[in-house]
């Protein structure tokens, strides 16, 4: 494993001179996760933020009926972690678990902290990567409430082809709001189309 996407990634959120950059770098250490390891198990501190070279990783929890959700995916060249429990340092509610065999870069909450305070090119850098997670976040709700199921799996579909490749569909319906059935007949629906 290099840290080239890594450094690419870094470098396409603000790009730094390369010895800011080489300081920040140094900081992340490699991670292979097996198919259905966990990141981060529920009621545990998110004390590491992972970077996804390869694989795929999804969030979920329990609705009150005790079903799984399935409430993310992060893929290739995005970071994976439950940022209120990283930051605020308390028990996270969801877990993260590897769909697939993955390879992250990680760097733990102590030296984010380090590197927040030390290099002031990293605080801007987490400034617009919290920014772009927020935005992330809020139009997956707004999509939600204004879209349909159709909709919903066409976005999917066009900007994260690779997870209809490498995750199983209960997953996917899960994540779309949807059952296993309306699922089958949007995807029957879209291949007529």
């Amino acid at each position: 494993m290099d840290k080239a996407r890594l450094i690419r990634f870094i470098q396409q959120v603000l790009p730094m001179s390369p010895a800011r950059l080489a300081l920040i770098v140094e900081k992340f250490k490699p991670m292979k996760i097996s198919r259905n390891g966990f990141l981060l198990r529920a009621g545990a501190i998110c004390s590491q933020s992972h970077f996804i070279d390869s694989g795929i990783v999804r969030a979920y929890t329990y609705d009150l009926e005790g079903n799984e959700v399935t409430t993310a995916f992060y893929t290739q060249d995005t970071f994976a972690s439950d940022m209120l429990s990283f930051f605020k340092r308390n028990a996270a509610k969801e877990y993260l678990q590897a769909v697939t065999d993955c390879e992250t870069w990680f760097i733990t909450y102590g030296d984010m902290q380090e590197s927040f305070h030390a290099i002031p090119e990293f605080r801007e850098y987490g400034r617009l990567n919290i920014v772009n997670q927020y935005n992330i976040l809020k139009e997956r709700m707004l999509s939600a409430l204004q879209e349909t199921a159709e909709q919903r799996y066409v976005n999917l579909i066009n900007s994260s082809p690779e997870i209809f490749q490498n995750v199983p569909l209960k997953y996917i319906a899960s994540y779309l709001g949807i059952t296993d059935t309306s699922l089958s007949r949007i995807r029957k629906d879209f291949a007529r189309k």
